[in-house]
């Protein structure tokens, strides 16, 4: 998805525009487990690769909106526009993170609950 005007930010004050990762939709290779049960394995990222990636790219849209914070109170970001777009980006970004993570406990809690 791609906004009309970020793609001509990406130089300015090094100001990075967050790009969502893109999983791969290979098809998953079945292999053989114990008692014939089939498990599944894709040959895409693991998910904990991804879940560390989502975290370091919070971080550094956090980053980029710190530092236009500080250049727009010192006076020295040219454009104010640049600073409201990566405060937006960096809440919109968490605001995500923060619902993953919710739901990543809420399925953790349905599955403790399950009875074996």
């Amino acid at each position: 998805m791609s906004v009309s005007g970020i793609e001509g930010l990406a130089g300015a004050a090094g100001f990075t525009p967050y790009v969502a990762p893109q999983v791969p939709t290979a098809p998953a290779a079945a292999t053989s487990g114990v008692s014939g049960v089939s498990a599944s394995r894709s040959s895409g990222p693991d998910f904990g690769d991804l879940v560390l990636d989502g975290l370091d790219r919070l971080d550094g849209v956090q980053r980029t909106s710190d530092s236009l914070a500080v250049q727009a109170a010192t006076g020295e970001l040219e454009n104010l526009h640049d600073y409201t777009i990566a405060a937006s980006q960096a809440a919109a970004t968490t605001q995500v993170t923060v619902a993953v993570r919710n739901k990543a406990v809420e399925a953790f809690t349905e599955i403790m609950r399950m009875q074996v």
